[in-house]
């Protein structure tokens, strides 16, 4: 597996799970809290090709999620929603158990989540180590290249999103370490059609 430099280790992305499976948990203290899935192994197109989250045993850092990992809506660090109580793997997916909180901006989309408006998640995250499958080949738990398998990644937030992501109009764009994160003018422009669309 190749640990070499690459320019495309550490580069922070989003990746938006569209109509995702969000699922309100029962019990008395847990009317706000939900389960929901953040991640998966679709093959997802990117500016250097076709990217893979490896779902494997220990490819999905999720101790900083487990640790003080928060619910974001639309990727927006001043719009916290809620805590992540706890996020692990099962059946190649990223799962997660999340609470709203009580706040005013936290109830609007607990509401639209509650009442079935609101259905994506999207994820923002790391890699930091990948396997580069060329075409013919296939890796050896059966991706077929040409592909970039994550093999190594970090999840870094959750979020609840208004608008699923297109990678082909430049949603999920990269960060630079510790920068805002800033989206293409594509992006604004594929979310402005988007919205028009949905008031037809």
């Amino acid at each position: 597996m190749p640990n070499n430099p690459n320019p495309k280790n550490n580069d922070i992305n989003q990746r938006c799970f569209g109509q995702a499976a969000i699922r309100a948990l029962e019990g008395e203290g847990r009317e706000r809290t939900f389960e929901l899935s953040f991640s998966s192994e679709q093959p997802y197109p990117r500016w250097f090709g076709t990217e893979i989250l490896s779902h494997a045993q220990g490819a999905a850092d999720l101790t900083r999620l487990n640790e003080i990992g928060v619910l974001l809506f639309n990727h927006d660090t001043d719009y916290v929603l809620g805590r992540i109580d706890r996020a692990w793997i099962e059946d190649n997916r990223g799962k997660a158990e999340v609470t709203f909180d009580e706040d005013k901006d936290a109830e609007l989309i607990y509401q639209k989540v509650k009442s079935g408006t609101l259905k994506g998640v999207s994820v923002r995250y790391s890699v930091e180590c990948w396997e580069e499958v060329p075409a013919g080949k296939k890796s050896s738990d059966g991706f077929a290249g040409p592909c970039d398998i994550a093999r190594k990644w970090t999840p870094l937030e959750i979020s609840i999103v208004s608008v699923p992501a297109d990678a082909t109009v430049g949603v999920g764009r990269s960060q630079g370490d510790g920068g805002p994160f800033i989206k293409s003018l594509g992006a604004f422009e594929a979310q402005i059609r988007a919205n028009q669309n949905l008031l037809k």
